[in-house]
């Protein structure tokens, strides 16, 4: 089989002409190759479109910029819910105040909240008078006046009461109210209708769920808190270059003075842009805000070799190993890459080639038609 048979068979339509091109004006006699390599003389390589650029040193540390996402970390994001079924009176905060731990968010009114204190007083009233009634019987008994029966049954009684107003205390806290408040309703017994909804630790007030006037049920979510420090960047990955990152690595976002680091280096793929999501953590300092984009660059954490960036046409896949063609006298020679970053236009590199070499950024389908071809024997 011919040189211009194999063009033919495994070239593009383009690629074809040109290499016939190539074969009617120069001969074929001047087209060989060894396993790696490819001789063409410099008309055959112009004839066949093949054109060449020199790698441009990359940071060695650093991928290129890959567009990111800033997010809130999930465990520092949580709902405060309304402790009981009632109408919202008032608002206290708004989206993106910061607020205190026990500051009032929201002050509901609710007969739900009356009818929780009218229980807990009426628990704790039946709670004095069993205790009462326990240590006269106690007292009786001892003196032989009352039968063990009498007294065994005040203690289940006593027990009993004890356990309601346990029980209704919890409720009451349940609601919002403190000890301290709940010690004051059991001396003062001052029932009152409007309860206080409070932050239960310092944060940010993301969104309000409700506005005043308006009716909820118990446990309707109020208000969205979140801790904003530190803050989650989520980067899409494409699924080739991820396996140079690794969690651990440094990332720096654009723009901004303090690092991150990769805590999450998911395991699956997303179908429709076969990228994978990594995910840093940096710490906020008051500059990064939830929702906004960002351009954030990963560390490769690897062997110290020297990184190059080329034409993204100038890449060379065959099933999960990446090269290029390097020129070399008479020819081009194939010289395996790893491949460490990419986007539309640019990849980044390391493996033996340096700012001297020529790499073929155009032609390589011809290239890599006429190396696979022949290289196998045919």
């Amino acid at each position: 089989m011919d040189f211009a048979q194999a063009i033919a068979n495994l070239c593009s339509r383009r690629g074809l002409i040109r290499a016939l091109l190539a074969v009617a004006l120069i001969g074929p006699a001047t087209m060989s190759l060894a396993d790696d390599e490819v001789k063409l003389s410099p008309a055959q390589a112009q004839t066949l479109g093949v054109r060449v650029a020199h790698p441009i040193s990359s940071r060695t540390d650093l991928t290129l910029p890959y567009p990111a996402q800033i997010v809130i970390p999930t465990p520092q994001l949580w709902v405060v819910s309304a402790p009981v079924a009632g109408m919202v009176t008032s608002l206290s905060v708004a989206r993106g105040d910061r607020v205190n731990s026990g500051q009032p968010l929201v002050t509901l009114e609710s007969p739900s909240f009356v009818s929780l204190q009218r229980d807990y007083l009426q628990a704790f009233a039946h709670d004095v008078l069993a205790a009462q009634q326990l240590k006269r019987n106690t007292e009786l008994f001892q003196g032989n006046a009352v039968p063990l029966r009498v007294l065994e049954t005040s203690q289940a009684e006593a027990r009993q009461a004890s356990i309601a107003v346990s029980e209704r205390k919890q409720m009451l806290r349940l609601s919002g109210l403190s000890e301290t408040a709940i010690s004051r309703l059991a001396s003062e017994t001052a029932i009152t209708a409007t309860l206080s909804v409070a932050s239960p630790q310092p944060a940010t007030a993301v969104e309000i769920v409700v506005s005043p006037g308006q009716r909820v049920e118990q446990s309707a979510p109020l208000v969205k808190l979140a801790r904003l420090s530190p803050l989650w960047v989520e980067i899409a990955i494409p699924a080739l270059s991820v396996r140079a990152i690794r969690p651990g690595a440094r990332v720096e976002i654009d723009g901004y003075v303090t690092p991150g680091q990769v805590v999450l280096v998911s395991e699956t793929t997303d179908v429709a842009t076969q990228t994978i999501l990594v995910r840093a953590e940096v710490p906020n300092t008051g500059e990064l805000r939830p929702g906004q984009t960002a351009a954030v660059r990963i560390n490769f954490l690897s062997s110290g070799e020297s990184a190059w960036e080329i034409p993204y046409s100038a890449l060379v896949r065959r099933g999960e190993t990446t090269s290029v063609f390097v020129a070399i006298e008479g020819g081009f020679r194939i010289a395996p890459v790893t491949l460490l970053a990419e986007d539309q236009d640019h990849v980044v590199v390391s493996g033996a080639i340096t700012d001297k070499d020529e790499v073929a950024v155009s032609g390589i389908t011809a290239l890599r038609g006429i190396l696979q071809r022949l290289g196998a024997g045919e």
